[in-house]
């Protein structure tokens, strides 16, 4: 895995809410491999990567829109990756970070975001 490469797993909320937190991680990481689109699911995924290695921009996440329900999202990375992600993704929603998991190369944190 490369120093930029992130897996975010989103689950509660539904479609919408997922491609709204994908949206703000765009700015930091660039496109997903795919856009959350399948409007029965009660996970969804994206992976990031990483073809951005910029900082984020100050305004990264500015403008979010609103989630209609709590959201529980697990970002898996290099420790970088999921330090940037954590950063966008509480500056964009009201986050309360739920704990992190660390390996050799890996880290997992887990955030829930609410309306």
């Amino acid at each position: 895995m490369s120093g930029t490469q992130l897996t975010v797993t989103l689950s509660g909320g539904g479609a919408d809410d997922a491609r709204a937190v994908v949206r703000a991680l765009e700015g930091t990481f660039g496109a997903p491999d795919e856009v959350p689109a399948d409007e029965n699911a009660t996970v969804h995924m994206a992976t990031f990567d990483g073809g951005r290695d910029a900082s984020p921009a100050s305004d990264a996440g500015a403008g979010a829109e609103r989630l209609s329900a709590p959201v529980t999202v697990t970002v898996q990375g290099a420790p970088e990756a999921v330090r940037r992600a954590s950063d966008t993704l509480t500056r964009a929603f009201t986050a309360r970070d739920d704990g992190a998991a660390s390996g050799d190369q890996e880290q997992e944190r887990q955030l829930l975001l609410v309306p």
